[in-house]
């Protein structure tokens, strides 16, 4: 009996903590914006290895990776929100009432092949965020803008808005 109770705490344990893990450390995730051929909420890896376009790749095989060009970049801004996790995971663990979960999005603001104003808000696992950050920021030569204090010092960033 006891290894049974044992085994349903560890379980409930795991589920929670997978339940409020949100996006992968090193994954990406279209929150959402006019980005033509995404789908809101769509996970997949935000690539900046090319030295001329952004790229994100969606992990659902049936959509088409997105490619932004660096140069049509108009505007780079980085916030974060801060917020208890709760929900269907209290349900679970009562631990998740202590969880603090951090997003990061990024928004980036461009031109399209047309000449379109486009937007595309996207979070950021939270291994890639400083570096990719810092790439899309120096390629794209525009300096990133914060939307407070708190997402500034997270960064250790410079000037902002």
């Amino acid at each position: 009996m006891k290894r049974q109770i044992v085994a349903v705490v560890a379980l409930a344990l795991v589920a929670s903590t997978t339940l409020i893990a949100g996006i992968g450390g090193n994954k990406a995730l279209y929150v959402g914006g006019t980005v033509a051929g995404l789908v809101e909420k769509t996970e997949g890896k935000l690539d900046t290895a090319n030295d001329t376009a952004l790229r994100f790749t969606p992990d659902k095989k049936k959509m088409a990776p997105v490619s932004i060009a660096y140069a049509s970049i108009t505007e780079l801004e980085y916030g974060q929100k801060s917020g208890r996790r709760v929900g269907v995971a209290v349900m679970v663990s009562p631990l998740a009432l202590f969880s603090k979960k951090r997003n990061h999005f990024l928004t980036i603001a461009y031109k399209d092949a047309a000449g379109k104003d486009q937007a595309g808000v996207f979070e950021l696992g939270k291994d890639i965020v400083r570096t990719t950050l810092k790439i899309i920021e120096t390629r794209a030569g525009k300096e990133l803008q914060f939307q407070d204090d708190e997402a500034r010092k997270a960064i250790g960033g410079g000037k902002g808005k």
